[in-house]
């Protein structure tokens, strides 16, 4: 398939791949850590910071919310029990990150008027009309439980309760919680139209435990679907992969999935070996019901782990699909904690400002998809010599921002067998000035890029 040809240099948003591609020593200084030497440096082409491509997304377009609580966790590693237990996780500090963060986000004062703002703006975007979250529409998080995935041993399938990994990065149930409370106090959803679903994982008794003592009625579905969970089932919602393979399985979206109205998608802050990086696209591997690798089927980490540019990339898919990215109302990062995945089995502390050593303990909060995952990425690449800096790490948000001319070439369209409707941009991408000011180009009034809010509770 042959590469579109360049876009018109008049149109900042949408700049070709060659524009935006820069190995200057100015861009590569500005987006290395002040501690990383000349001997490790990147292998991977450097971009020019502060260049924005794509369209921005949201009420206040490109916005990424960063909440930071220093006073959010105390624990003080895996000797002093696991993270998630006691009181090591101040569930209300939690919900205060997450409430300044939808209201950070929106601009309003409260979050009953933030989530109407919310749902409205999502509605009129995808052609519903001005009109809020209606009762009886369900809601489905997405959260990131790799670290309970079904066939890597760390959870024990008989008894449902964790034998490895017992401190993973996960989503944290605390999160989870905080996010459900809102929906059921602040938009008025009846918490048995809420379902926390990852397909690949077992939902183990720890995190269930936190979760339904509060929302027994909502709905848990994982992998296998023991001890009151629901199993994923597959519903007659197909997904299509933009390269088009040949002799494959079809793929179909789980029942739950296709039967919301809205997603979450709550990913996590990590770096992966083969990938690069693990964010808010990637999140969406345990969204369908199978392994992405699973015999019979397209394999999944074909594209997403090519260490080179310009290529096809799934991620794009799964961001651009109606049953998926199409309908996600808010993409979050639970960013708590940070690490490399597989890894590592628990998490590590971060170095730079204004963490000096300590864990992240962060949130992060957008409608723009492609904005939000570039920020985390530069988070990680400012933190990390080796993984988010290899070649192709950041390359499916140069796809999934310039989605309808793409550098690869491919016409991206997951909803058809063949393409008929291809998508176009599905958000901003750029790389921020430096990682001690962390700016955009909204941020520094230069472009109509991203712009990063920080907020420090104290």
């Amino acid at each position: 398939m042959h590469a579109h040809p360049e876009l018109p240099s008049h149109k900042p948003l949408s700049l070709s791949r060659r524009s935006f591609v820069a190995g200057t020593a100015t861009g590569a200084l500005l987006l290395r850590p002040r501690s990383l030497s000349a001997a490790v440096a990147p292998t991977a082409t450097v971009h020019q910071p502060l260049t924005p491509i794509g369209e921005a997304r949201g009420i206040h377009p490109g916005r990424v919310v960063w909440v930071h609580d220093p006073r959010v966790l105390d624990w003080g590693g895996p000797t002093d029990g696991a993270w998630y237990e006691g009181e090591h996780l101040k569930q209300d500090r939690v919900d205060a990150m997450m409430s300044r963060a939808v209201r950070q986000l929106t601009g309003e004062t409260t979050v009953a008027v933030a989530w109407d703002r919310l749902f409205r703006h999502f509605n009129t975007a995808r052609g519903k009309g001005a009109v809020g979250y209606q009762r009886g529409e369900k809601i489905l998080i997405k959260p990131n439980w790799v670290g309970m995935i079904w066939r890597e041993g760390a959870v024990n399938p008989d008894t449902y309760t964790l034998v490895k990994r017992r401190d993973y990065m996960n989503t944290a149930p605390q999160m989870i919680l905080a996010l459900m409370r809102q929906l059921r106090d602040e938009v008025g959803v009846n918490p048995p139209d809420i379902t926390v679903c990852d397909s690949l994982a077992y939902l183990v008794h720890e995190y269930h435990a936190i979760l339904t003592r509060e929302f027994p009625e909502a709905q848990y579905s994982d992998f296998a679907g023991k001890f009151g969970r629901h199993q994923v089932k597959p519903s007659e919602v197909p997904l299509y992969w933009s390269c088009r393979p040949e002799g494959v399985q079809p793929d179909r979206l789980p029942t739950c999935i296709a039967d919301a109205s809205y997603l979450v998608n709550f990913a996590t802050l990590k770096a992966h070996t083969a990938a690069g990086v693990t964010l808010c696209g990637k999140n969406h591997f345990g969204s369908l019901v199978r392994w992405p690798v699973e015999k019979g089927y397209y394999d999944m980490h074909r594209g997403s782990f090519v260490k080179a540019e310009g290529r096809y990339r799934e991620q794009v898919d799964l961001l651009g699909h109606r049953h998926l990215g199409a309908k996600t109302v808010l993409n979050l990062i639970d960013g708590l904690f940070c690490g490399k995945h597989p890894i590592d089995p628990e998490p590590r502390r971060m170095r730079g400002t204004p963490f000096s050593g300590d864990w992240a303990k962060s949130l992060f909060a957008s409608q723009d998809p492609i904005a939000i995952d570039s920020v985390a990425y530069d988070f990680l690449r400012a933190e990390y010599e080796d993984y988010p800096r290899q070649p192709g790490a950041d390359d499916y948000l140069h796809e999934a921002a310039l989605a309808g001319q793409p550098p690869s070439g491919t016409v991206y369209d997951p909803d058809h067998a063949k393409a008929e409707t291809p998508l176009t941009s599905l958000g901003v991408h750029e790389h921020w000035n430096d990682p001690l000011s962390k700016q955009y180009s909204r941020n520094l009034g230069t472009g109509r890029g991203i712009e990063l809010v920080p907020v420090t509770l104290g």
